[in-house]
């Protein structure tokens, strides 16, 4: 039985939590939908990470979005694929978010080849483009990342550091600088395949460039409790409720008969 208080004490104080899930099967699961679209012959599970691993010998780099994309719309066409995303992290959600959720619409996929400078995607929160701070991510990876081939993300202490200097750091440093300014201070996260990461949003976090070996490919997918505060992105533009009570329902469906 998982402790809600460690969980949640660990959540709010580094701002990530690495899990494994005792739902492992829907994790090969997952990884077999993705590489049956992309290969020309059935794999192994051990094949299946090999495959993903070594995607760049087979990819032409000017090709990758059209890729990426064709995924996307292949795995985001099917309802199965977002509900076993869920049943993977539910037990946790219950815990760090709430049992009445929405999730976001399509799930968002990431492919990062060695040396691919197309594919980075610089320091950010995510509240920056209009997302809610009610939200938090499930980020999964399909292969072992670790080094430059993971992500990165600055602990709730320094972030608080951060925004307090935002104004002013933000006037004298440019992107790419601002992120050197606090480069030793970010956590890179050693994660393997088997394993879920999930993280607050608020909180700066990005990759850089993969200078490993191998290819980077991960999912991730924004999750909120249903009656906590939105931001720019709506339910049923941006996303689905799912787990809603039937005490929600009729609430949501009464007309009061005595309202003018």
């Amino acid at each position: 039985m998982l402790n809600s208080t460690v969980l949640s004490k660990n959540f709010l104080s580094d701002g990530y939590l690495k899990i494994r899930p005792k739902n492992q099967k829907y994790l090969f699961e997952i990884q077999k939908i993705i590489t049956n679209k992309i290969s020309k012959t059935k794999l192994s599970k051990k094949n299946q990470i090999s495959f993903l691993n070594n995607f760049h010998k087979f990819q032409n780099p000017s090709n990758l979005n059209d890729t990426r994309l064709k995924i996307y719309n292949y795995i985001n066409s099917k309802s199965i694929f977002s509900k076993m995303y869920y049943e993977i992290v539910k037990e946790y959600l219950d815990i760090l978010v709430g049992n009445e959720l929405v999730m976001q619409n399509k799930i968002n996929l990431s492919i990062q080849l060695p040396n691919d400078k197309s594919s980075i995607l610089p320091m950010h929160s995510d509240t920056w483009s209009g997302d809610s701070p009610f939200e938090i991510v499930v980020w999964i990876p399909l292969v072992n990342c670790f080094k430059t081939k993971s992500m990165f993300i600055l602990n709730p202490k320094e972030s608080k550091h951060f925004y307090i200097n935002y104004k002013k750091n933000s006037k004298k440093h440019d992107s790419k600088s601002l992120f050197n300014l606090y480069k030793s201070k970010f956590k890179w996260i050693d994660i393997k395949f088997g394993e879920v990461l999930i993280f607050n949003q608020c909180l700066p976090h990005g990759n850089v460039e993969n200078i490993t070996s191998e290819t980077r490919w991960s999912l991730n997918c924004r999750f909120k409790s249903l009656f906590s505060p939105y931001g720019t992105k709506k339910i049923g533009e941006f996303f689905k409720p799912i787990n809603i009570k039937p005490a929600s329902v009729i609430g949501f469906n009464y007309n009061d008969p005595l309202a003018e």
